[in-house]
C-alpha cells in the first residue's frame, strides 16, 4: 500500500480523538481514523519475533508495516495481536499504519456509546479508534504463549494449563516457581512433549499455620508465580505472574466465597473519565477511584456496559476489590449482532479469566441486544 494522504493532526493515544487527552478532543463522528509513526527495532531484539499488540481499539482494525498488509480485527473491547516479524526491516526505520473504522450500527456491541449525533438519554458521546495501550513485544522462537490458572480451594491446590509456542522436543523444560511474600512454596519442573499441558499442585506448604492462604475482600493474598521455559538448559522466556485462592459459588440462594456466604456491597460503575472517557487516565486516578470505593464501604463493583483497562483489574486483586465484569451490549438483536458478540464475549472470557477479583460475568445488561431495538 502506497499513501499518499497527509497527516496533518497529531494525537496523543491511547486516548481517543473524541477526547481532551488526546490533544485533538473533536466530538464529531467520524467513521475512518488513520494512524501513522515510524519505528525502529532495538538492536538486542533483531532476532526475535516481533509482535504488535493492541489491549483494545473500537472498533475494525486493520494494519500496515512498510507498506505491507498485516491483517485485521473486529472488535472494541477485547485485546488482540499481529505477528509482523517478516514485514520490519531491523536495519532501519519502519512505518505503521492503522486503519480504524467505527460505525453507528446498533448491532455493533458499543455499551454507553452513543449511535446518534447527540447525547441521547444517559448514552454518552462515541469512542473512536485506539483506546488502550499499543506496544511492541519481542519473543524468541521458542515461548511461552499463555497460562490459564485454576486455584482449587476444596483441595488446596492449584492448576496451570500451559500454551507453549515453537516446536517442542525433548530438550525443552517448563519451571513453575511459586512463591507467597518472598518465602518459597514449591516449584515443580516437567518436560512438554507438546504445545497444550496441565499441571496440578498442592499449595500446602509452611508459610504460616493453616498452610493456605485465601484470597477475599478482607484479605487480598496473591501467590507470586513465575515461569521459566528452558531449551537445552538454556532459559528462553520467563513470565511473572500471581494467582489468588478463592472460590465462588451458591448454595440454597447465597453466594459463597471460599465455601462461607459473602455479602455484595456493590456500586454501579461506568468508569468514565471527564477528559479521556473510557480511557483510565492514569494508574493514580485508577487507585484513587478504587481507594474511594473502598473507604465508603463498599467491597465490590460492577463494571457497566465496560471491559475495563487490565490496570483496574490488577489493583483490584491487589486491594480486595470484588468485579461484575460486564460486556458492552448491542442495542438491537440480529444475526450479526449475535455473531460480533459471541466471538468478542469469548475472547475477552479467555482474556481475564485468572483474575481473582473477578467473581460474576455479566454477557447482558437488562434486555440490552436481546430484544427489538431502541
Amino acid at each position: 500500500m502506497v499513501l499518499s494522504a497527509s497527516f496533518d493532526q497529531k494525537i496523543q493515544v491511547p486516548f481517543t480523538y473524541e477526547t481532551k487527552a488526546s490533544g485533538i478532543g473533536d466530538e464529531i463522528f467520524h467513521p475512518h481514523i488513520w494512524y501513522k509513526r515510524t519505528f525502529e527495532i532495538p538492536r538486542r531484539s533483531r532476532n526475535k519475533k516481533v509482535i504488535l499488540r493492541f489491549q483494545a481499539a473500537d472498533y475494525l482494525t486493520q494494519v500496515w508495516i512498510n507498506g505491507s498488509y498485516i491483517g485485521e480485527h473486529r472488535g472494541g473491547n477485547a485485546a488482540f495481536s499481529f505477528e509482523i516479524t517478516n514485514a520490519v526491516d531491523v536495519d532501519k526505520q519502519n512505518e505503521i499504519v492503522i486503519k480504524i473504522e467505527d460505525s453507528n450500527s446498533c448491532y455493533q456491541p458499543r455499551g454507553k456509546q452513543r449511535w446518534r449525533e447527540e447525547n441521547y438519554g444517559c448514552w454518552y458521546v462515541q469512542n473512536t479508534g485506539i483506546w488502550q495501550t499499543i506496544w511492541l513485544e519481542f519473543l524468541p522462537a521458542e515461548f511461552i504463549d499463555s497460562v490459564k490458572i485454576d486455584p482449587d480451594v476444596d483441595t488446596n491446590s492449584v492448576s496451570f494449563e500451559y500454551s507453549l509456542a515453537g516446536d517442542v522436543d525433548k530438550n525443552w523444560r517448563l519451571d513453575t516457581i511459586i512463591t507467597f511474600d518472598g518465602s518459597s512454596v514449591k516449584k515443580t519442573s516437567i518436560y512438554p512433549d507438546r504445545n497444550l499441558l496441565k499441571l496440578n499442585i498442592d499449595l500446602l506448604a509452611e508459610i504460616h499455620e493453616w498452610k493456605l492462604k485465601l484470597w477475599s475482600p478482607k484479605h487480598p493474598n496473591l501467590y507470586d508465580v513465575t515461569f521459566q521455559l528452558y531449551v537445552n538448559d538454556r532459559l528462553k522466556d520467563e513470565v511473572k505472574s500471581y494467582f489468588g485462592m478463592r472460590k465462588i459459588s451458591i448454595k440454597n440462594g447465597q453466594v459463597l466465597l471460599n465455601n462461607s456466604p459473602i455479602y455484595q456491597k456493590l456500586l454501579l460503575d461506568q468508569g468514565y473519565w471527564q477528559d479521556t472517557m473510557l480511557t483510565p487516565p492514569s494508574d493514580e486516578a485508577i487507585l484513587s477511584d478504587i481507594d474511594k470505593t473502598l473507604a465508603m464501604g463498599f467491597n465490590g463493583v460492577r463494571k457497566h456496559q465496560k471491559i475495563e483497562d487490565d490496570r483496574f483489574m490488577y489493583w483490584c486483586d491487589k486491594k480486595g476489590l470484588l468485579v461484575w465484569s460486564e460486556m458492552a451490549a448491542t442495542y438491537e438483536f440480529s444475526d450479526e449482532a449475535i455473531e460480533n458478540f459471541t466471538k468478542e464475549w469469548l475472547d475477552i472470557m479467555r482474556q481475564r479469566y485468572n483474575h481473582p477479583s473477578l467473581i460474576t460475568w455479566v454477557p447482558f445488561n437488562e434486555s440490552w441486544g436481546v430484544c427489538r431495538g431502541f
